[in-house]
């Protein structure tokens, strides 16, 4: 299913160049790591009948260093919202949107699915309140009051200029799916999302400040069960790493859905990875088993980043 992107020769090879020069940089230990255990858990995932993409690419080399099937486009459930955190935060940064507006849920459709505003005795917030429980507990109804203002079209046109060709942001959040709505709130390609997390820390996601927006926003993510639990973070406060280990993330959840992206950078390498896992939820041990390919990634990006 999931193979890495180069041959052992050519690995070799780039390792003799860097053999060959005075000092070796602290990251070029980084290459010698495999996701060997990866591969064989993810294999396994897709022999059961999942389906299954993954994509690791290093920020410093700009290779990537794990794909498998990554250019398929999966339901990606609440990762989807990140473009729309994206056009959000550049609506913002235009002064088209007024991240102190105040929304008020009543106006909006009941959704049950996820989040905590539905729990807050505050029927009210600023904009950019909202963002922020969307990007950190997964909320569905604060997700769907920034899809209202924003409009779905313009996220839309944000994801084409972001070069999101496999993914869309599709429908709101909904507590059930009717025939005349549509099936998915997200479709995502592995491929697409690595690249968008990268722009994210790389500042090149429509602005740095854009960038460095949206980056804050999914440094509050609480949702470190998946992949992030190898990282041995707090999930309630983990921007500030007293080891030096920077991370942001988010995650998709839905029957049968399980996916993340992110960035996790270390002292030797840093790297933009996705990966989704589409299976039949038929029972706790099935969906035990998405969860433990997720973590067997987590400890592997840890080696390889430290």
């Amino acid at each position: 299913m999931a193979t890495p992107p180069e041959s052992p020769r050519g690995t070799d090879a780039a390792r003799g160049s860097r053999r060959g020069a005075k000092r070796i940089p602290r990251r070029a230990a980084a290459g010698r790591r495999s996701f060997t255990s990866t591969l064989k858990a993810l294999d396994a995932l897709a022999a059961s009948g999942a389906q299954v993409s993954v994509r690791i690419d290093d920020l410093d080399l700009g290779d990537s260093v794990l794909v498998g099937d990554d250019f398929r486009s999966l339901p990606i459930a609440g990762l989807g919202v990140v473009p729309l955190l994206i056009e959000t935060a550049a609506q913002f940064e235009a002064g088209t949107l007024d991240p102190l507006e105040i929304v008020d849920r009543a106006g909006l459709e009941p959704v049950a699915v996820a989040g905590l505003w539905q729990h807050l005795k505050a029927p009210a917030l600023p904009l950019v309140d909202v963002a922020v429980l969307a990007a950190s507990a997964g909320d569905a109804l604060a997700a769907n009051a920034l899809l209202a203002k924003v409009g779905l079209p313009a996220v839309r046109r944000r994801a084409e200029q972001l070069g999101l060709t496999r993914s869309a942001l599709m429908d709101s959040f909904r507590d059930s799916r009717g025939p005349d709505d549509a099936p998915h709130v997200a479709l995502g390609s592995a491929r697409e999302y690595a690249e968008l997390f990268a722009a994210l820390v790389n500042s090149t996601a429509v602005s740095a400040g854009v960038s460095a927006q949206v980056a804050e926003w999914l440094s509050h993510d609480h949702d470190l069960s998946l992949v992030a639990s190898a990282t041995g973070l707090d999930p309630f406060a983990h921007d500030n790493d007293e080891h030096g280990l920077l991370f942001i993330n988010k995650t998709g959840r839905g029957a049968g859905i399980r996916t993340e992206a992110g960035v996790l950078a270390g002292p030797r390498a840093g790297v933009a990875y996705a990966v989704f896992v589409c299976f039949d939820d038929l029972s706790i041990a099935h969906r035990l088993r998405a969860h433990d390919a997720f973590r067997v990634l987590g400890v592997e990006l840890m080696e390889y980043v430290f």
